[in-house]
């Protein structure tokens, strides 16, 4: 499982995001269930990563309830590798 990105969720449809966020639940809570029994999960990483991807679902999801408009700056790093602006 990957993270998924900001902008890909905000891409998403209200009905996609509310599957996708249930996926995200059902996934956590069987990794959580797998930890709990005392099993070592196959991938350490995959229980931080569903919870950031869920966390970044309920955000917008949020956001979107509450009629939020998020301004997105576009990102560019100068040679110093410090963002400029």
């Amino acid at each position: 499982m990957t993270l998924l990105r900001t902008r890909e969720i905000r891409e998403m449809t209200d009905e996609a995001l509310a599957r996708k966020i249930v996926e995200l639940e059902n996934d956590l809570l069987r990794e959580r269930g797998v930890a709990a029994m005392g099993g070592a999960p196959p991938s350490p990483g995959r229980m931080r990563a569903l919870r950031t991807n869920l966390a970044r679902a309920l955000t917008i999801q949020q956001e979107r309830r509450l009629g939020l408009k998020v301004v997105v700056k576009p990102f560019s790093l100068s040679a110093s590798g410090a963002e400029e602006t």
